[in-house]
């Protein structure tokens, strides 16, 4: 100011400006108001026409400027298409059992056109569910292979879920005792957070995603609570689990304790080491690692320091269960992809983590459905949204050619970018070699397998994120969490081979930075593969879409996924009845282990005397007339049900009468389960309402519900369980839109 020049300074984020004033306040010797704005400028620049000057954070502390393009880009969603009905599926009927599915047929019914769902069971006998009922029934998924299909009126449907409903609840009382005992146990509170973590916090060069964020708070929260976290934090490949762990490791190294990271593989320990590393650089905190790419000198060393407390952040394979290892004050436990330990190692990381605070991290997706069954049993946090700018793979089927690898990989190494060839053959992988230096004499082709030497594996994979090689040849040993954003290509040999949830994660490793990736799935010619390996390999094509984990996984991830937290001794259950199915029994169980009521709202039945459908000529495509129904099916109030209706006007234009009629009965659907009534019929000028059994009415209450409605319409108690309405006096076309407002009205 001395100058005569007014200065602002420009943050990238609201996080470095607080930080900023902070440290200004701190520093200045005389007072001094900054002047903070939040703007992304390459460089200051000063304005002497106008009297001021700008500056920028980068500009004082002497950071390289990285600038966030902020890109119109829809951020990757999960999304839930799994769930379309195609022909021959398998589904599962809460009442029946499993299915195929046969298709949308129309049937007249009283002179009026339905459409319901044909399912074929078991010795070719045929159930047509109609579309109020829609909602009992779900896509099957368990098992690639077809499940046996039930017998219809037999009592082996009844007997399995029975059978199935007890193992839940073995279950789930092992998890809710578990729960329990942790909830009992005092723990260590880390307390608020401190300047230093703030100040880590703004280093993080990248938005955090809204997912992000809410899992890091969730992580803070239970970590600030005086019982120890068991937190698991669950997301698609590259959507940021590790900054989750970097920031809770860094709360407890700050409070004075330990923190470990524990990974199934050596490669995924060293590129953990240098995140890490990289991360706490201006702090002083001790990094170290624990893997077979160190010396049995350098491992001793570490054991020793550890120990005394000298290292406060360790990250080591299962090399961390040996007897050698003792903290000095182990505060955080870090699991990464817990489920690819072993039984063995799983009883020893029990023990490890009784007393300490414990974050899970997996990759394999968790369906929201298991994660709210599971609501008060597991803390969980989901990460579905992806980074801002990252774009989904481009991947594409194609046979082995030579000329398509040299063009991937020299169109790759002309943006400066690098390449992995996945070859998942050791013998082989030598003539591999060879056959690519061939084809692309120009590229640095290294080689990394698990089958190398510590320390060859170790020097591989260091040159080749440091750049020095374009071309990685290497075996599936990088499926988990390596991270290299220069490496936007990838060519899987034999894809035809990998199981879709492996060749996920694989693909996994490109697209990682906000450029485009490539993936090449190459296959042997088409007609020489089976139609499993086809179909999968297609899944993987058309599941480009960021998040699309949770969709492809439906088969293969979930099941996964649910083994990852229920243990394999429960996906025999799931397969046997499905995992739609499987959710609702687990949700079940939780409830009432958790001595809570658990409250169903009826299935009504309707009797309507008016056509309800949706029309060829309305809407002439059967997947989305299925999706339309499935969903009204599912509607459990009226404000739902009134966004669908305003969609597929959006989506189809006006609605003829037979769709209008739909409508207005899901709506009677829908208040008649909130007022306990089990059925709703409606034949000429009378409408009957038949309460749920047990439910007991008073003259008072159909008196209450006449006055309720501001209509003079009759209504007479039958019994002690029915009431009729007369309709007489309205028009019959008026008739359902008439009943649909007297039972919203209740």
């Amino acid at each position: 100011e001395s100058l005569g020049l007014r200065y602002f300074i420009a943050t990238d984020t609201p996080g470095q400006a607080s930080r900023l004033a902070e440290l200004i306040v701190e520093k200045s010797e005389v007072e001094f108001e900054p002047r903070l704005e939040v703007a992304n400028l390459k460089g200051g620049f000063v304005c002497k026409e106008h009297g001021f000057a700008v500056l920028t954070d980068h500009e004082i502390f002497s950071r390289h400027h990285r600038r966030v393009r902020r890109k119109k880009f829809k951020e990757g969603i999960a999304i839930s298409d799994y769930s379309n009905l195609t022909m021959g599926d398998f589904v599962v009927h809460t009442e029946h059992g499993i299915a195929k599915y046969l298709g949308l047929k129309t049937i007249k019914v009283d002179d009026k056109n339905r459409d319901c769902l044909l399912l074929q069971y078991a010795e070719n006998d045929r159930v047509y569910v109609p579309l109020e009922e829609f909602n009992r029934v779900s896509k099957y998924s368990g098992k690639d292979s077809a499940p046996q299909l039930t017998h219809l009126g037999g009592p082996g449907w009844d007997k399995l879920k029975k059978k199935t409903k007890k193992a839940i609840a073995d279950m789930a009382a092992d998890l809710l005792k578990l729960y329990a005992e942790r909830k009992s146990k005092e723990g260590f509170s880390f307390g608020g957070d401190s300047v230093w973590l703030r100040q880590l916090e703004t280093s993080f060069p990248f938005d955090e995603t809204p997912d992000q964020a809410k899992a890091i708070e969730d992580v803070k929260r239970d970590m600030a609570a005086d019982r120890p976290m068991d937190r698991l934090i669950c997301g698609d490949v590259g959507f940021g689990k590790t900054e989750v762990a970097i920031r809770a490791a860094f709360k407890a190294i700050d409070a004075g304790k330990q923190a470990a990271v524990l990974v199934p593989t050596t490669v995924l320990a060293q590129q953990h080491l240098q995140t890490f590393s990289e991360r706490f650089r201006e702090f002083p905190v001790r990094v170290d690692m624990l893997s077979r790419f160190r010396t049995r000198a350098q491992q001793l060393e570490t054991v020793k320091d550890l120990a005394e407390g000298k290292v406060d952040l360790v990250i080591g394979t299962h090399r961390l269960f040996s007897k050698d290892i003792a903290f000095k004050d182990l505060g955080l436990l870090i699991v990464d992809e817990e489920h690819r330990f072993g039984v063995r190692h799983k009883e020893k990381l029990r023990r490890l983590k009784a007393e300490v605070d414990t974050l899970s991290m997996t990759a394999t997706p968790i369906p929201r459905t298991l994660q709210m069954s599971l609501m008060g049993a597991r803390d969980m946090s989901l990460i579905t949204t992806s980074p801002k700018d990252r774009m989904p793979i481009i991947s594409d089927i194609v046979e082995f050619d030579p000329a398509i690898i040299a063009t991937a990989i020299l169109r790759e190494m002309d943006r400066g970018g690098q390449v992995f060839f996945v070859h998942n053959r050791v013998q082989t992988i030598e003539a591999m070699h060879r056959y690519l230096k061939k084809i692309v004499p120009q590229a640095e082709v290294a080689i990394a397998h698990g089958q190398m030497h510590e320390r060859s594996l170790e020097g591989v994979m260091l040159a080749f994120m440091a750049g020095r090689f374009n071309v990685l040849l290497c075996t599936s040993i990088i499926e988990s969490g390596l991270d290299i954003p220069s490496a936007n290509t990838i060519i899987i040999n034999r894809a035809d081979r990998f199981g879709l949830a492996q060749t996920y994660q694989i693909r996994g490793r490109v697209g990682r930075s906000d450029r485009r990736a490539y993936a090449y799935l190459m296959t042997p010619p088409t007609r020489l593969l089976s139609a499993v390996a086809i179909k999968r390999l297609r899944a993987l094509e058309a599941h480009s879409d960021l998040g699309s984990g949770f969709a492809l996984a439906m088969r293969d991830l979930e099941i996964r996924g649910a083994g990852t937290i229920l243990g394999a001794r429960q996906s025999g259950f799931i397969e046997e009845i499905g995992f739609d199915m499987y959710n609702k029994l687990l949700e079940e169980a939780v409830a009432e282990l958790k001595g809570q009521e658990v409250k169903k709202l009826p299935d009504v039945k309707l009797e309507l005397d008016a056509e309800l459908h949706l029309s060829d000529t309305y809407i002439n495509d059967r997947h989305q007339k299925v999706d339309i129904y499935r969903r009204l099916a599912d509607c459990r109030d009226l404000d739902q049900l009134e966004a669908i209706r305003e969609e597929v006007i959006d989506r189809f234009g006006r609605p003829p009468q037979s769709a209008v009629n739909l409508f207005d009965a899901t709506a009677v659907k829908v208040s008649a389960a909130l007022l306990d009534i089990d059925k709703v019929k409606l034949r000429k000028d009378r409408a009957n309402l038949f309460f749920e059994e047990g439910r007991m009415l008073k003259r008072k209450e159909v008196e209450a519900f006449r006055k309720a409605t501001d209509w003079p319409l009759e209504f007479s108690l039958v019994g002690r369980a029915q009431v009729i309405i007369d309709l007489s006096q309205v028009q019959p076309t008026d008739r359902l839109p008439y009943l649909r407002s007297v039972l919203s009205r209740i």
